[in-house]
């Protein structure tokens, strides 16, 4: 995440940036350029496009290739299964988002809250109730009410 009121460098590539086109994806994934168009269709990795609706595939999209190539070859699971390992691995991870998220949300409120409560605290007036320490046995009041004359 960026930092709010901080630009980033618009020339500062990260892993999500697309720069590579599908000849230079297919050879640094280790896969066939028609595979990396297959793959386009069927959803599993999903590269930018430029204007002229080149592909344009960034870091992230090559390790995900490299992630299907894998679970494909090596732990046999069919292309529908890769997806769905996909879609729930991304799903996953937007829902660890969120309860960052709200457990620093909760924090903030629960430090709040926690200011507010030594602000209350810090406003009592102590002169108003003085204190005194009564010992529990030490005196019987008894109560008896005043009977009218009238009667």
């Amino acid at each position: 995440m960026e930092r709010v009121g901080r630009r980033r460098n618009p020339y500062q590539l990260t892993d999500d940036t697309p720069v590579y086109v599908i000849s230079v994806a297919a050879q640094l994934s280790g896969l066939h350029p028609q595979t990396l168009r297959q793959y386009d269709r069927l959803g599993l990795v999903s590269p930018d496009r430029t204007a002229g609706r080149g592909r344009r595939y960034s870091a992230r999209d090559i390790e995900l290739l490299r992630t299907v190539q894998q679970l494909s070859q090596e732990e046999g699971i069919n292309l529908a299964g890769i997806k769905r390992i996909i879609e729930l691995e991304n799903q996953v991870a937007a829902l660890q988002s969120r309860v960052a998220e709200l457990s620093s949300a909760v924090e903030s409120a629960a430090a709040a809250m926690q200011q507010r409560e030594a602000a209350v605290h810090a406003s009592y007036r102590r002169d108003l109730v003085p204190y005194q320490d009564v010992q529990q046995a030490s005196a019987l009041v008894v109560w008896r009410p005043k009977r009218t004359t009238e009667q």
